[in-house]
């Protein structure tokens, strides 16, 4: 039997390309989502005026805007979403996220509480209890 004549010259090293496709790829979708993210807190609403309150803190707590249009139509996460269905989204939300999620409702300031209650009763079945509304104060209003 003849042996090979061949030496090995050395290891033939990490191969790092899999590796910095996998980055690229993390990279993308944080970018997406953050950029969703924040599109979804700029839908122009005239939200309701508060003579009181707190600004918020950098909390880091995961959010889910609920944003409720003028003619009470629900978005959950920029997708629109039928007041059925909301407990089952925000269980879903709640199971992924942790028991720590913030909803954060964005309402248009004409729109009526039976367009808002529902969603307070989504959240409480749901066992959120960090529920917070957005408002601008009156001083904020110019800008």
């Amino acid at each position: 039997m003849r042996l090979p004549t061949q030496t090995r010259r050395g290891d033939p090293g990490f191969n790092m390309t899999p590796m910095i496709d996998v980055v690229f790829l993390l990279i993308i979708f944080f970018l997406l989502s953050s950029h969703l993210a924040r599109q979804e807190s700029q839908l122009p609403l005239p939200l309701p005026l508060a003579g009181s309150g707190l600004e918020p803190a950098n909390n880091p707590a995961p959010r889910v805007t609920i944003n409720v249009l003028s003619k009470g139509d629900l978005l959950l996460a920029g997708k629109p979403v039928l007041p059925d269905q909301l407990q089952r989204r925000l269980s879903v939300e709640s199971a992924e996220r942790g028991k720590q999620l913030e909803v954060r409702i964005r309402s248009d300031r004409n729109v009526p509480y039976r367009y808002v209650e529902p969603i307070l009763l989504a959240c409480a079945k749901s066992d959120i209890w960090n529920v917070t509304f957005a408002v601008f104060r009156p001083e904020d209003q110019g800008r």
